[in-house]
């Protein structure tokens, strides 16, 4: 079991690392396209959609490396007075039945939305206008 614990570990680092990567690049990306604006008077959509496609990469993929570092924002009124045991409980608890649940529902409802828009062909509607 400990094996498969730092196994989980050491996969959440590496998405913690790809997520800073991210960052990054969507830092450099909004740079981009305020200068080109402010400076140049010049815009890309495709540069503006790309923000948006790096923060919800960044996002999705931050959520697992910030909640192994127990990053997430929490009422601590009752919790920080618990045991650590009841802690664990409270936080396996919100696991199963709150995360897992709101996963099971966006990949239920998403992958249709998904795989049509994908055998459609779909692409923005103002592509690199």
């Amino acid at each position: 079991m400990l094996r498969w614990q730092q196994a989980v570990d050491r996969f959440s680092k590496g998405i913690a690392v790809l997520t800073a990567i991210l960052m990054l690049l969507m830092l450099v990306n909004i740079f981009y396209d305020v200068v080109m604006r402010y400076f140049f008077r010049s815009s890309s959509i495709g540069m503006q959609e790309l923000e948006w496609h790096l923060f919800a990469a960044m996002f999705l993929l931050g959520i697992a490396s910030t909640l192994q570092a127990e990053g997430h924002v929490r009422v601590d009124i009752i919790y920080d007075k618990l045991s650590a045991r009841a802690q664990a409980w409270i936080d396996s608890l919100g696991v199963v039945f709150f995360l897992w649940p709101f996963c099971a529902l966006v990949a239920w409802y998403g992958y249709d939305f998904a795989l049509e828009s994908y055998h459609l062909g779909e692409t923005s509607g103002d592509p690199g206008a």
